[in-house]
């Protein structure tokens, strides 16, 4: 089972919560969980150099809270809070995407960020540095290892990271699998953090897949 189950998935509600939460109209429903998308993907490119690592949306019936966690805030926030301020103009654009004049909307759009206080425990910040690294040709033992080192001093369980594809310019497509530690996927009691980032290299892509065993 817990090979067949996105580990998120299987644990909300216990130790994941819903990435957006709040009042979603039956009729505009799917476009409102629509926008949403729109809006997390949108921010997780525009604000990779900050290390953006989750984007929690809150909708009310007047206004729309969207909590950034990243570890440099200071990139996010810009000189006297200049940067929230484009973040917001550029959020209300997506809003208005697809709508008729009559049809604009209204709700106020509210930005907070958040630090992240441990990078290395979030599953998204690890594949991600993972990714860039393999992209710049960087070999990927050292790469994997450095990785899980700097898990395990931060104080998890176990972790396991996972590469597929034409690992250093293969001929052919391998799975590559490290794991440290304790990584048990098949007991909701674990608080499992799951991540997967493709790696755009010059023989295609590498797809990176990483479980953190959080206490």
């Amino acid at each position: 089972m817990g090979q067949k189950v996105n580990p998120i998935a299987l644990r909300l509600g216990i130790h994941h919560d819903f990435k957006s939460v709040g009042y979603y109209p039956k009729n505009m429903y799917a476009k409102a969980v629509l926008k949403d998308i729109r809006i997390r993907e949108a921010l997780m490119k525009r604000l990779r150099p900050a290390g953006v690592g989750d984007v929690i949306i809150e909708r009310s019936a007047s206004s729309i809270k969207i909590i950034i966690y990243v570890m440099r805030p200071g990139i996010v926030i810009g000189r006297g809070g200049s940067g929230l301020e484009e973040l917001k103009r550029e959020i209300v654009k997506l809003l208005n995407v697809d709508e008729t004049a009559q049809a604009k909307s209204s709700q106020k759009v509210e930005l907070r960020v958040e630090p992240i206080k441990e990078p290395n425990l979030s599953a998204y910040l690890v594949a991600t540095n993972i990714a860039e690294q393999l992209a710049r040709r960087m070999p990927f033992k050292r790469i994997v290892k450095q990785s899980l080192d700097r898990v395990m001093q931060s104080g998890a369980k176990g972790a396991r990271i996972v590469l597929s594809g034409r690992i250093n310019g293969a001929e052919i497509g391998r799975r590559e699998r490290s794991q440290v530690g304790k990584v048990s996927l098949s007991t909701i009691r674990e608080n499992i953090d799951f991540a997967s980032v493709p790696s755009l290299t010059k023989s295609g892509y590498i797809g990176v897949k990483v479980w953190i065993n959080k206490k």
